[in-house]
């Protein structure tokens, strides 16, 4: 590591913020309730009641903080902008370093479970031969990153960003895995093939034909029937952000209700949940995430990231090195296998989790390690 040009980081938020977030729950002004018996029009007036009321009382920030604080993190200048990053080494000989790109309402906080079993597997009941080096960076506009002030931000420029921290930190070889747009970076990185990168392992393919066949298989068209569902009627938040990020802000910058809504909606409708997104996540894992985009007032410069990037799609390039893909049954859209077999053509692992949605990372932290072990465990040679 080229220590004069990584610095610690220490996460800290004042008590004054604390006091400032919990007497702006105390006031929110709540809009009418929902005219439908279900969630077409958005969150639930009484869900949100009961979320707000719990981060106002039972929530402990200081938990979460504590969390991250055990982890060595770092700040690092790449490209002009201070990039915020855990690093966590294993202890054992032979570990592949792995980094870990989280997506949108996602942050590191995702990945806070993965981190002990997949730097230190025997002691989570696996084999030192599977361990790795693990470096989760927060995306630019994300989390203790800093926002950027120009445009220009996009998947690849981030790609680019993340080699030069591999670079950086000293690893010659090194794998990459990601979910949502941290699997949009992830594929860039594997489209763009730095010198040292092995392989990378998705929770989110993006394997669509840019050309959608006119026979469809069962799965192809499921595939089909789910990209509609989240391109209509579950992307107003995404259409949102890849329009009018700035006027989103405004909103989530002065009410930490409206930020919570706006998280807790997009958890709501794409996790593997009972009926509501707590089921499938735990409500102080909610609320560590909505926090963290809170103190760090990142809602307009997160939400960029779909103006970035807005001119993408799910037809993802087709990639020539080691992909493993693992594909959890609840996500949205839902990819067939067909797909992804004929768009990485060397694919060395492909599974199915028989439980978990789109924020696999959070929702199935136990599955999602095992598949990035045996998904990337060829790599190793």
């Amino acid at each position: 590591m080229t220590s004069a040009l990584v610095r610690p980081f220490t996460v800290s938020i004042p008590d004054a913020e604390i006091d400032d977030l919990k007497q702006r729950l105390s006031r929110t002004r709540w809009p009418d309730p929902q005219t439908v018996g279900d969630w077409s029009q958005g969150v639930r007036v009484d869900n949100v009641r009961s979320l707000v009321e719990h981060w106002e009382h039972q929530y402990d920030w200081r938990r979460f903080e504590s969390a991250l604080n055990s982890c060595p993190q770092f700040l690092t200048e790449i490209d002009g902008l201070d990039i915020h990053f855990i690093h966590v080494r294993s202890s054992n000989p032979g570990a592949v370093p792995l980094i870990l790109t989280h997506g949108w309402p996602s942050s590191i906080a995702d990945f806070m479970k993965m981190i002990g079993p997949l730097t230190d597997p025997v002691s989570f009941g696996g084999d030192a031969a599977d361990s790795f080096d693990v470096v989760v960076p927060s995306l630019p506009g994300f989390g203790f990153s800093q926002k950027p002030t120009q445009t220009g931000w996009s998947a690849p420029r981030i790609a680019g960003a993340w080699a030069e921290l591999m670079k950086r930190l000293g690893y010659t070889r090194w794998a990459a895995h990601g979910g949502d747009w941290g699997a949009v970076v992830t594929t860039a990185l594997g489209a763009m093939q730095p010198e040292g990168l092995l392989g990378i392992h998705l929770n989110t393919p993006f394997a669509f034909p840019a050309q959608i066949p006119d026979t469809l298989s069962p799965e192809e068209r499921h595939a089909v029937e789910t990209l509609a569902l989240y391109t209509g009627d579950l992307g107003g938040s995404n259409h949102l952000q890849g329009t009018k990020p700035e006027t989103v802000g405004f909103a989530l910058a002065d009410s930490p209700v409206g930020q919570a809504a706006w998280i807790y909606e997009k958890f709501q409708s794409k996790t593997d949940n009972q009926g509501l997104a707590e089921d499938a996540l735990g409500i102080d894992d909610m609320l560590d995430a909505i926090s963290l985009y809170w103190f760090t007032n990142s809602g307009a410069s997160s939400g960029r990231i779909y103006w970035e990037n807005r001119s993408g799609s799910f037809a993802g390039p087709k990639l020539t090195l080691p992909v493993a893909v693992t594909v959890f049954p609840r996500d949205i859209p839902l990819l067939p296998r067909s797909w992804i077999e004929d768009t990485y053509s060397d694919l060395v692992h492909y599974g199915e989790a028989d439980r978990g949605g789109h924020f696999a990372a959070l929702e199935q932290p136990e599955i999602l390690v095992s598949e990035i072990r045996t998904g990337l465990r060829t790599l190793r040679s």
